[in-house]
């Protein structure tokens, strides 16, 4: 992107905590278009599970990344780094300004800072690692990179295999590769959103309540091929489990709830390392003038 270019405007934040309808404020306001930074919304298909944006919304504002790979297909922050940079110089050649919304941040960090050049995934020696305990990997990448065995996401299995894999392929620590990530590649504008802790677990619960009434389950049913990344959705192995009699419904409701409540918890401890101004979404519209407010100076 030129200097001349309307320069991205990032709205971050947990799931539930209300990015959607924000963000679609800001860009009514800002001539601007959304651009969509959540792993599983990216993916056709599962729209409940995956809390896409409503259609009303969606027809207020263009909105990019959201249901454009379809279920059978992988996707990482690679593919999502070259498909989002294709979108946004679509929308900055037209005058407009990318709204760049999502909870996914390492596709934040890879559009922001780019991506270390790490070697390619090796089929034979994940497989290898998979067959290990999460103890067990966790401990490997403790002896041989302790930094990173101190700063990833270590409740995370395929953080920890891709970590231990690259060590292993390469001979140099994973965090070597992340110190390429410390330089921001555009000059960054944007904010974290938040609210109170209680506050955002509860409409964490009502929203999964919600999924169940708006017929979750059938969706997931109506799955006949699905990636293994695509299948990470939070919820979508519930409601496998749920469908074979493994799970009560009430079972189910109740371990997506938590899921989600953790998955939040990890995405506001990555987004505090971001570094934009966090707005608490207690008082939406307060919120969504100083949205406008720094927007209007970046």
């Amino acid at each position: 992107m030129t200097r001349a270019d309307p320069l991205p405007f990032f709205i971050l934040g947990p799931t539930a905590v209300g990015k959607s309808d924000v963000a679609v404020a800001l860009a009514e306001c800002c001539r601007g278009e959304v651009v969509s930074a959540d792993a599983f919304q990216i993916y056709a298909g599962l729209n409940i599970l995956t809390a896409k944006p409503s259609k009303a919304l969606r027809g207020r504002i263009p909105h990019h990344l959201i249901g454009e790979v379809p279920l059978t297909e992988p996707c990482n922050a690679g593919k999502y780094l070259a498909l989002a940079e294709e979108r946004i110089s679509e929308i900055q050649s037209r005058g407009r300004r990318p709204i760049v919304v999502g909870g996914t941040g390492l596709y934040v960090r890879a559009l922001t800072h780019g991506l270390a050049q790490l070697p390619p995934a090796d089929p034979g020696l994940r497989a290898e690692l998979e067959t290990q305990t999460l103890a067990a990997l966790v401990h490997q990448l403790a002896e041989l990179d302790p930094a990173s065995a101190a700063t990833l996401d270590c409740a995370n299995p395929r953080r920890v295999i891709r970590a231990l894999e690259v060590c292993l392929a390469t001979g140099e620590p994973f965090s070597r590769f992340r110190e390429q990530w410390k330089r921001p590649r555009f000059p960054l504008h944007g904010v974290t959103l938040t609210r109170p802790r209680e506050e955002l677990c509860a409409r964490i619960n009502a929203r999964t309540v919600a999924m169940f009434r708006e017929g979750v389950i059938e969706e997931v049913r109506a799955v006949i091929a699905i990636s293994d990344t695509a299948a990470q959705a939070i919820g979508f192995r519930k409601i496998r489990a749920l469908l074979i009699g493994d799970l009560s419904e009430r079972e189910c409701v109740e371990r997506i709830q938590r899921a989600t409540r953790h998955y939040a918890k990890r995405q506001l401890t990555w987004f505090r390392r971001e570094p934009f101004a966090r707005i608490d979404l207690s008082s939406e519209m307060d919120a969504i003038a100083e949205m406008q407010r720094l927007a209007a100076t970046s």
